[in-house]
């Protein structure tokens, strides 16, 4: 569905956040009769029993305004304080050139074009499309030059003063096995600027980049937890984590269930201390047709998981990723908020 289109600003959603705090501040305990902790109330907490419940930002995908400010109140409609923060909004913060073109016509036309079946209309769009983009990497490559992960400071105090942290970091492009070293640390520092614990991204195929990606986050001093879909199996991380202690996982509970495994509560409670977060959704199993489902209604014991956590202390958070169809009576941020509500009740009962 589309949503809503929510129109911000940075000057505007950072004066009125200040204003608020400002004006409690200026009125005092005394003249509004409430209490000293009164400015904590208006943070979110999404920490129940132990359990660290967070949202991973791609869960935003599809609204309209994909800005820092933006995805900020979409995190706090939905209740939620602590983040996987994805690469393109805290960039676009930081002043990355926008990409403009029209994406999806510009993928389906060079499929056309793979498949040689183009008419002259929809070459000449193509060719302009290829210019666009040629011009926005140039852009991108000139704002490289003097980018700066301090930059990035802003960001996080932004975010942290709202009450939100971002434990998190999936620049994922730009760890990427074609991408230099520089390109590489300029990712995990920016990660480590952000309050991060880890990075993310797909675990690659090429054994030798994840030793690569390892040895640089030993000297960034942050970890690399690699995602996985329905690949991930019990022994899919073992090269990796023997690798480098910097190695660690990023598992994602519906896609393994989907992948047909029947040992997700072994697993986890083996390799606990290797997994940096968990992506929470819920999807059908294997022989169900592996469907994403709404919380409560696929095969995935997701509240049987976060309670084991609950109940064995163990400090990673559990990361909501959505990823069924919007009904047609609702929105994406509604959706969130059940899937929050489900999650507080499985570690409240």
């Amino acid at each position: 569905m589309k949503s809503k289109k929510i129109n911000f600003t940075r000057r505007s959603f950072i004066k009125n956040v200040t204003s608020l705090t400002a004006g409690i501040g200026l009125c005092g305990n005394k003249i509004w009769g409430t209490p000293a902790y009164i400015p904590n109330l208006l943070k979110p907490n999404s920490k129940f029993n132990g359990v660290q419940l967070g949202i991973i930002t791609y869960s935003f995908r599809e609204m309209d305004d994909q800005s820092a400010e933006a995805t900020l109140q979409y995190i706090l409609d939905c209740g939620i304080s602590a983040i996987e923060l994805m690469g393109s909004v805290a960039e676009s913060y930081i002043g990355k050139p926008t990409n403009k073109i029209d994406r999806r016509t510009y993928y389906r036309l060079l499929r056309l074009e793979r498949k040689k079946d183009l008419d002259r209309k929809q070459k000449k769009q193509l060719e302009d499309l290829k210019l666009q983009t040629a011009s926005y990497e140039n852009e991108v490559k000139k704002w490289e030059k003097n980018r700066n992960p301090e930059d990035f400071k802003k960001l996080r105090k932004m975010y942290n003063d709202a009450g939100v942290e971002i434990y998190g970091f999936k620049p994922d492009y730009l760890l990427r096995k074609g991408n230099s070293d520089e390109n590489i640390n300029y990712a995990m520092k920016a990660g480590k600027v952000l309050g991060a614990s880890h990075v993310t991204l797909e675990l690659p195929e090429d054994p030798s980049h994840t030793l690569r990606l390892g040895k640089l986050a030993e000297k960034n001093g942050i970890k690399v937890a690699y995602h996985g879909h329905t690949q991930q199996h019990s022994k899919w991380w073992d090269t990796a984590l023997e690798q480098s202690s910097q190695n660690a996982m990023n598992l994602d509970l519906g896609h393994y269930i989907a992948a047909g495994n029947k040992d997700i509560f072994e697993f986890i409670e083996k390799m606990n201390s290797k997994i940096s977060s968990m992506h929470t959704k819920d999807r059908k199993n294997l022989e169900n047709g592996q469907d994403n489902m709404p919380f409560g209604m696929g095969d995935t014991p997701i509240k049987e998981i976060l309670q084991l956590m609950r109940d064995k202390k163990y400090s990673f958070p559990a990361t909501i990723e959505y990823e069924y169809r919007t009904p047609k009576n609702s929105n994406i941020i509604n959706e969130l908020k059940k899937c929050v509500a489900y999650c507080k009740d499985a570690l409240e009962s």
